[in-house]
């Protein structure tokens, strides 16, 4: 059986293009729109622990508390955060990074604003976000559930699904189809590799890709 230790050393020897490719080869939905990489050079790859956050509106002169689910998480996983994309406050900040490396959490993908990026680099942690700004989620978000379905930008991401970034952006495997989808990456990854070692010897680009099945590279075996 494959253990996660297993599965997490053969996508971490990927990127995510080939396994774009891959999750296109078997029409799935992967990537995560707008969702950048903040700290550049970091590879993850990981179950998902999900939070939605929902927007809320304070009683006059209360301050709400920030969101404490991180307690929950267990090590190894990548948080993904649904804010719905917002960019006006945050989900994400110095409090929880330092808590995400005490408990050797894998990275954190936020559909929305992080801020703190000054100590998040200095932590060197794995952040994915679509947005810097400094205003706090505090009286803004709050959180309403974990460990549900979220839906980003059309791509569905449950608890267990496999969430692996780089510094291409960030996308998900759904848990059912992850050994697959893996397994046509390395495919792609062979191919392409083959492909370029063919025309540095000197084969015309065109002939290369008919010659090692680049139509449908997740074919490959080589």
């Amino acid at each position: 059986m494959t253990t996660q230790k297993t599965i997490k050393e053969r996508l971490l020897v990927l990127d995510t293009a080939a396994v774009s490719d891959a999750l296109d080869s078997l029409y799935i939905a992967g990537g995560l729109l707008g969702i950048k990489p903040q700290i550049s050079g970091k590879k993850i790859a990981g179950p998902a622990f999900t939070v939605q956050y929902e927007a809320c509106t304070p009683e006059k002169n209360c301050f709400m508390n920030a969101g404490n689910y991180i307690d929950q998480v267990p090590a190894g996983a990548v948080i993904v955060v649904d804010n719905g994309g917002r960019l006006d406050c945050t989900s994400w900040g110095n409090i929880l990074t330092t808590k995400a490396v005490q408990k050797q959490i894998a990275g954190s993908v936020i559909y929305g604003s992080a801020r703190d990026i000054a100590d998040i680099r200095q932590m060197d942690y794995p952040l994915f976000a679509c947005n810097i700004y400094m205003v706090s989620g505090k009286n803004r978000a709050r959180v309403k559930e974990v460990q549900c379905a979220l839906d980003i930008h059309g791509v569905t991401v449950c608890p267990g699904d496999w969430v692996f970034g780089d510094d291409n952006g960030v996308l998900v495997i759904p848990g059912e189809h992850l050994e697959e989808v893996i397994r046509r990456a390395e495919n792609v990854e062979n191919t392409e590799r083959q492909i370029l070692s063919t025309i540095d010897a000197g084969t015309p680009l065109d002939v290369a890709r008919q010659q090692l099945g680049y139509d449908v590279p997740w074919e490959n075996n080589i």
